[in-house]
């Protein structure tokens, strides 16, 4: 495929790509500058006893109990396990999702017999199901997934169906009047059509998705960033539990900023 250059463009469009580049360039410095100054401020009001250190913690305590868990070896080993229940539990859910969302889709009496079923489960605490989980599943990853699911999988159904719904209806007209069948319909213009649904549900899947498997390991687990938070409350070892959320933080970001590249690169095909 041949490349464009610059000189392919006029002199008011190069300019206006210089502007939005430049304005991009703006926001993430930006973003950079505001953590930068949390984090001075947090160190300096900790260091100056303006919060107390020892229930607020502080970055450079932060930094410390990084290096002590990677000392004695168990840093990505919780990482890891977190990280695991997470992915596996996003992927089912948003999978899992997609489908049901396209059987409900495919029928609109299916779709108003279940719809009120899905809301009411929707507004259902989670939480509450967690020692149900436990007699049904068990103690170990499993539940801990199975949380995860739960937690995302019924947003997943009801933002993807609303994309599937959204879809113009003068192209649903169009491949309706040339004898298109609910499958070509679905491959053809639906799927396509709803790219950018999908994206959002996905973001918004990746912070539910964390939010389930921390659920989980409050309520059962032996490894993993939730359990570190629980273990380090329990034993008022707070440094470790600001630790394991600044974690969360960082591979919940890095999870919605993989998520974003892949958005930019697939929704311009289309």
């Amino acid at each position: 495929m041949k490349k464009t250059k610059d000189t392919d463009f006029s002199r008011e469009h190069i300019a206006y790509l210089k502007k939005e580049r430049q304005k991009k360039v703006i926001v993430h410095v930006c973003r950079c500058l505001i953590l930068i100054v949390i984090l001075g401020f947090w160190e300096l009001f900790a260091g100056l006893k303006i919060i107390d250190p020892f229930i607020t913690s502080s970055p450079s305590r932060v930094i410390k109990t990084i290096g002590d868990l990677y000392g004695n070896g168990t840093l990505f080993f919780h990482i890891g396990v977190t990280l695991m229940e997470t992915l596996v539990g996003f992927l089912v859910a948003v999978l899992a999702g997609y489908a049901i969302a396209v059987v409900l889709w495919s029928s609109d009496a299916v779709r108003k017999v279940l719809e009120p079923y899905i809301v009411v489960l929707n507004s259902l605490p989670k939480i509450a199901l967690g020692p149900l989980i436990i007699i049904w599943i068990g103690t170990g990853y499993d539940a801990i997934i199975f949380m995860t699911v739960i937690v995302s999988i019924i947003v997943c159904i009801m933002n993807m169906l609303s994309g599937f719904i959204a879809v113009d209806k003068t192209k649903l007209l169009l491949m309706k009047s040339m004898g298109a069948n609910r499958l070509t319909t679905l491959t053809k213009l639906i799927i396509p059509a709803s790219l950018p649904a999908l994206m959002n549900t996905l973001k918004v899947a990746v912070g539910l998705a964390w939010i389930g498997s921390i659920m989980g390991e409050y309520i059962v687990s032996k490894a993993g960033l939730g359990y570190l938070i629980v273990y380090g409350g329990q034993v008022f070892k707070l440094d470790l539990v600001m630790t394991a959320t600044f974690i969360l933080c960082a591979l919940a970001g890095g999870m919605y900023g993989i998520i974003s590249l892949i958005e930019k690169r697939v929704v311009k095909q289309y």
